[in-house]
């Protein structure tokens, strides 16, 4: 199938199921259940298996390990992000009733600077390979960091972006229903949420800087690169609503992700002198993520 054909089939796709989420399945704002985000995790996962099967018989065998490697990295990064989104809904006290319309409008600006830093980070390896290097130390400080720092703390007051933002609109006190931007006698103003957005935007940001270099260490195919990202990062608000509240069952969940950077890291690293299997990548991601969970919760059965 001709490459420019993948690239505009997948992307209309992307476009009619957002367009389906926001104006059709979530046209009035309302609580996300935890059923309903079940359902929808339920939903995105299968998609993503169907997309794996498509690509098993259009790329080969090769290509679609590439793609669920890729695709299980980053889907176990974004429950990191996940807790970091918690705490920024906690911290501005957004009602459960709009966080849905922030995560989609967060979630779409973090797939364009997705595809800015995966187009960038291609070229960036093909035409330096000495890059990689760069890359595999960093997701092994990275690994190292995650490890052995405390618990995340979110303070946006202190955010450059938040601080931007305050200073170039003006912004109410309290939430004015879902909307983004409202006006007051003749003014424009922000409203907290638009903040919020802001945030999350930062977040992803962030995040992409480690998860990006880990998905190039799997595969330098844009394609494959661009469309386990992409799954990913749709399926991240069902996942929210699903998990949010069940951060005790994923205690040791960061020691497992920091194990999966220091390993990706290195597999960057020695890539000249030995590639490790596609294969092996892939089991030990899935065993070390399901030891940090299982042992999250066999902690939390203890208490």
């Amino acid at each position: 199938m001709n490459n420019t054909w993948l690239w505009i089939g997948f992307n209309l796709f992307v476009l009619l199921m957002l367009a389906l989420d926001l104006g059709v399945f979530h046209k009035k704002v309302h609580k996300v259940s935890i059923k309903e985000a079940l359902a929808w995790t339920g939903v995105w996962v299968f998609l993503a298996f169907l997309f794996n099967v498509f690509i098993y018989y259009q790329m080969g065998q090769e290509k679609a390990f590439e793609f669920f490697t890729g695709y299980i990295i980053e889907k176990s990064l974004s429950v990191d992000n996940i807790f970091v989104i918690i705490l920024i809904f906690g911290y501005f006290r957004v009602p459960e009733v709009y966080q849905h319309k922030v995560l989609f409008w967060g979630i779409l600006g973090a797939l364009v600077m997705r595809v800015i830093f995966i187009f960038a980070g291609v070229e960036l390896i093909h035409q330096f390979h000495w890059l990689i290097y760069i890359f595999g130390g960093f997701l092994i400080y990275t690994g190292i960091k995650i490890a052995t720092q405390g618990d995340v703390k979110v303070n946006p007051e202190k955010n450059p972006l938040v601080k931007l933002a305050r200073k170039l609109f003006r912004v109410t006190k309290d939430f004015e229903g879902s909307k983004f931007f409202v006006k007051h006698n003749g003014l424009l103003y922000a409203t907290p949420l638009f903040i919020v957005v802001i945030m999350i935007e930062f977040t992803d940001l962030i995040f992409a800087v480690d998860s990006i270099p880990a998905i190039l260490a799997i595969s330098d195919d844009p394609f494959i690169v661009y469309t386990s990202n992409v799954f990913a990062i749709l399926g991240l608000r069902s996942l929210y609503f699903a998990l949010a509240g069940l951060e005790q069952f994923f205690t040791y969940l960061k020691y497992g992700l920091a194990a999966i950077l220091v390993f990706v890291g290195t597999k960057m690293c020695i890539a000249d002198l030995y590639k490790i299997p596609i294969e092996i990548s892939l089991a030990f991601i899935v065993i070390t993520l399901s030891m940090a969970v299982l042992a999250s919760m066999a902690l939390q059965k203890k208490q």
